[in-house]
This record gives structure tokens, C-alpha cells and sequence, in this order.
């Protein structure tokens, strides 16, 4: 990949996309294809093929997907697992007749066994049964990810794959506050508690729930890695390597915020998987290394929303 190609980022209005577009840019990358979602559909089929027909990307980042948190997952299993094979399977198949250079397809730590072996080494993929929760999103990646598998096999392609685990920074669209993941959830909400002078945030699950996570920054720089050097044809996680539990997480955030409530931690919720955790020496043996910790990255993403959206979702 040169300065001169023709990259397409799918999913660019996304927390990921935009800081890897922004990413891409500041490297010289010049020559991006950024279509909104107006202008291109990815779930219709019709629309992706002539995009690709008329456009021939050289090299594409895939990180365009139906997204949400738990509650959401519960709630509309139909519509992530159609949507989300949608997307995939149209942009991948269109990519691959266009003859594009290379693909970088986003997985999830979710497309893991529920109660897989820690941390999860990628050998570890499909070994056992998923997250009841979480079961129709993760079987869409698992899909991507084994279709991206067969056509760089069976044709010799570069369509290589990556697992990252929870993604969180800068660029989160926070107006979303009934869809969004742990961190920004729990941000928006510890933030309304403190303004509003709620005496308790209840969070769904026992708190004892352990997760990884990896700062957007972080992220979207190990993508253009990959993109420039990784070909294999086996997937590779991406994590910071930090595993916290959620009773943690929220403690961080409670700190960070400046909220002085209780923290209520709801049992007859679910929590989904008991741990989940990314090992990562794949990544280290390529030479990445993530920079942003826990607090860190908690911190700016909280600025973040301090700038963007916190007065308006108050008021909302």
C-alpha cells in the first residue's frame, strides 16, 4: 500500500473509521473512499457491486457492522446476525470479483467460545459454543472471518482477518445512549447520575465479569499496520493485553467522572461470558505494542464527552 492507492474505509462515520481515516490522512494516505451511508447501502447487494465496480478500490479496511451492548443483542438477535452477515458478505464477495489487493476484515472477541481456555489464543476459535447473548453477532464475524479464509485459499488473495476485543476512545457517538458498550454507557450514565444528584447507577450483572480492552488510537494504528505488512492467513487478536473486571471498570470510571454515588450491581441481569480475555503474543511477535492504558484512555474519552455531548444528553 502506497500513498497513491485507493483505500476504501467501510463504516468510516464509525468510532473505529474515524480514527482511521484521520490516521490514514495524517500518513499521507490520500486517495480515500468515504461514501456515507446515504450514498451507499452496504446491506443492499446491487449497491455495493456497482460501487466497486465503478470505483475498483485497491485495498480495503471492513469495519462497517450492526453494533450495541448487551441489552441490544438481547433484543434484536434477527437483525445482527442478518445485517451483519449483509454487510460482510456483500463487501467481501464484491472485493473479491473487483480484484481488490487486500481486505482487512474486523472480527470479534465475541465470535469465542463462551467458555473458552484463558487468555484466548487464536487456535482457540470455534472449539466450543458462544455467549448465549451474544451467539447471532458472533456468528456473523465467524462467518466473515471463514469467508475472507476461503477466498485467500482458494484464490491466493490477501483477505486477512483480525479479533479485536472491546474498543472504546475518542469519536464515540454518545447521542446513542440507549445502544452503547461498557465504557461510554457507563460514562454517560455516571455523568447524568453526578449532574442529576442520582444516589445509584445500577449495572447489569455481578461486576465480576473480566474483560480486556484496547484504546481507538491504539487500534486503529495496529489496523494500518496489518494492512501494510501482516498476509498470513490466520486471524490475530488485537488487545491491549490490560484485563479488568466490570466492578473495576466501573470504579475507574466512577473516579474519573467524579461521581460520588453508590454503585449497584444488578444480579438478575445478565453479564454475558464470565471472562473474557485476549492473548496476544501474535500481535507482539509483529512488533506492536499498545501505548494508552486503562486510565489514560478513560480519561480522554471523558473529555471527549465533556466537549461533545454531555450538556446536550443531560438535557435529553
Amino acid at each position: 500500500m502506497n500513498k497513491n492507492s485507493k483505500i476504501y474505509v467501510a463504516g468510516h462515520e464509525g468510532l473505529v473509521g474515524r480514527n482511521l481515516v484521520r490516521l490514514l490522512k495524517a500518513g499521507g494516505y490520500h486517495n480515500l473512499l468515504l461514501p456515507n451511508r446515504n450514498e451507499l447501502d452496504l446491506t443492499k447487494q446491487e449497491e455495493v457491486f456497482k460501487f466497486f465496480s465503478e470505483h475498483k478500490p485497491e485495498y480495503i479496511f471492513l469495519l462497517a457492522a450492526k453494533m450495541g451492548g448487551i441489552a441490544d443483542k438481547i433484543r434484536y438477535p434477527a437483525e445482527f446476525l442478518y445485517e451483519n452477515l449483509a454487510i460482510q458478505n456483500n463487501v467481501i464477495w464484491a472485493a473479491h470479483q473487483s480484484d481488490s489487493k487486500k481486505l482487512l476484515f474486523i472480527g470479534s472477541a465475541a465470535a469465542y467460545p463462551a467458555n473458552c481456555e484463558q487468555p484466548m489464543k487464536e487456535k482457540y476459535f470455534m472449539s466450543g459454543p458462544l455467549s448465549e447473548t451474544e451467539a447471532p453477532y458472533a456468528l456473523a464475524k465467524i462467518a466473515g472471518v471463514k469467508l475472507c479464509e476461503k477466498i485467500s485459499s482458494e484464490y491466493q488473495k490477501q483477505f486477512i482477518t483480525c479479533m479485536p476485543t472491546n474498543i472504546y476512545g475518542e469519536g464515540e457517538d454518545f447521542s446513542k445512549s440507549g445502544s452503547l458498550q461498557v465504557i461510554p454507557s457507563l460514562i454517560d450514565r455516571m455523568y447524568k447520575a453526578k449532574i442529576t444528584g442520582d444516589a445509584q447507577v445500577s449495572i447489569w450483572g455481578s461486576g465480576n465479569a473480566t474483560r480486556d480492552f484496547i484504546y481507538v488510537e491504539d487500534l486503529v494504528s495496529a489496523l494500518l499496520l496489518l494492512m501494510e505488512t501482516y498476509e498470513q492467513n490466520e486471524i490475530i487478536n488485537l488487545s491491549s493485553g490490560q484485563a479488568v473486571t466490570i466492578r473495576e471498570l466501573a470504579n475507574i470510571i466512577k473516579d474519573v467522572v467524579g461521581y460520588r454515588g453508590k454503585l449497584f450491581f444488578d444480579t438478575s441481569k445478565p453479564e454475558g461470558a464470565p471472562i473474557r480475555i485476549l492473548e496476544t503474543s501474535k500481535l507482539r511477535d509483529i512488533g506492536f505494542i499498545c501505548k494508552i492504558n486503562m486510565q489514560d484512555g478513560i480519561r480522554k474519552s471523558y473529555e471527549f464527552y465533556q466537549k461533545n455531548f454531555a450538556t446536550k444528553n443531560v438535557q435529553n
